[in-house]
């Protein structure tokens, strides 16, 4: 059978001291007590391994240790399940513990899970996405706390997102730096996405960070094609495309790894080695970049550090608007060869 939970009277019937003496030194406000008093009570907490109630410290302080997770679809995606893991995590190691609801992007069930956190008296939410876009989210009462993560809303929420424009120079940095000018193209551009906050909130930023890191070092794309399914067939299509129609090929920026499997597939089709022939860059570190041959150089989205950092600011009581940008390290790997060593 488990062991009885240790109460408040439990520790003071140790320590041979009263409740309220016990209370103050356990909740920091131990008023004209001794350090032998405080010493005293703390060793007692501790022989008994006690800890508060979170239903009665909620009553005394109008806070229940809770954080509310609305999500749309991360809960069921394997690519952002570290969101998850990141959230409880950063909750844990603050004594909190979260409520996580799944709405599928329904506004009307997220009115039902904010409702059902509400009632729970949760110390904040925070609304979780799957892609980077702009959402509406239900009215929340101005006394709690909301942060979006890896999403926008139109409201002054805070929001916890990747840097996306970072990511994009430093991908583009990755070949720059290794000798490749000429022969560098893209497969991913989206103009919907790049204008269209609601389509998504990052992706511009991520080809304003290639474009004006190729632009700073000279450099212009030999191709930029159109994809609207990042998939991997449409990476096949692009491949095949930019084999036939481009002269000099000798990099591929992909805008994210889906389409870098495609393309990897029609160039083992056609007999084009990476890197040897063609160097490949992506974005995401989608689980299985790492079991490609030869293995995909890719920027990686900080699920798990971004999950972290919207509880740390929902829990730091500074609710005013603001915007965090968590880095996107890039995970080099052996998709990129190196030009300079050929020179000369």
């Amino acid at each position: 059978m488990k062991a009885r939970r240790a109460t408040l009277a439990d520790v003071a019937e140790r320590a041979g001291m009263s409740k309220t003496a016990v209370s103050l030194i356990l909740n920091n406000r131990p008023a004209r007590l001794s350090d032998a008093a405080i010493e005293k009570v703390r060793a007692a907490a501790a022989e008994l391994n006690y800890r508060p109630n979170p239903a009665a410290l909620g009553v005394r302080t109008g806070k229940t240790r809770t954080v509310g997770l609305i999500s749309d679809e991360v809960t069921v995606t394997r690519f952002a399940s570290a969101m998850i893991r990141g959230v409880l995590d950063a909750a844990g190691q603050r004594d909190h513990t979260v409520l996580i609801a799944e709405t599928g992007s329904d506004l009307t069930q997220e009115e039902a899970a904010l409702e059902a956190m509400m009632d729970r008296r949760v110390d904040g939410v925070v609304f979780g996405l799957m892609g980077a876009k702009e959402v509406d989210i239900p009215e929340i009462p101005a006394d709690v706390p909301v942060v979006m993560l890896n999403g926008t809303t139109p409201t002054t929420a805070a929001t916890v997102l990747p840097d996306e424009y970072e990511a994009g120079r430093g991908i583009a940095r990755v070949l720059l730096d290794r000798g490749h000018g000429k022969g560098i193209a893209l497969i991913g551009h989206y103009p919907e996405a790049i204008e269209d906050a609601r389509v998504s909130a990052t992706v511009g930023r991520r080809f304003a960070g290639i474009g004006d890191a190729l632009a700073e070092a000279g450099v212009r794309l030999a191709a930029e094609i159109t994809v609207r399914q990042w998939e991997p067939a449409a990476g096949r299509e692009a491949a095949a495309e930019l084999l036939e129609t481009v002269d000099g090929l000798t990099a591929v920026i992909c805008a994210n790894d889906r389409l870098a499997f495609g393309l990897y597939q029609t160039f083992q089709e056609r007999d084009v080695r990476i890197p040897q022939d063609v160097s490949v860059v992506s974005f995401d570190d989608d689980e299985i970049a790492a079991y490609l041959r030869p293995g995909l150089t890719t920027a990686r989205i900080p699920y798990e550090e971004m999950g972290k950092r919207a509880v740390e600011l929902l829990l730091a009581g500074d609710f005013s608007p603001q915007r965090i940008l968590v880095p996107m390290p890039i995970v080099e790997r052996e998709s990129v060869r190196d030009l300079r060593s050929s020179e000369g």
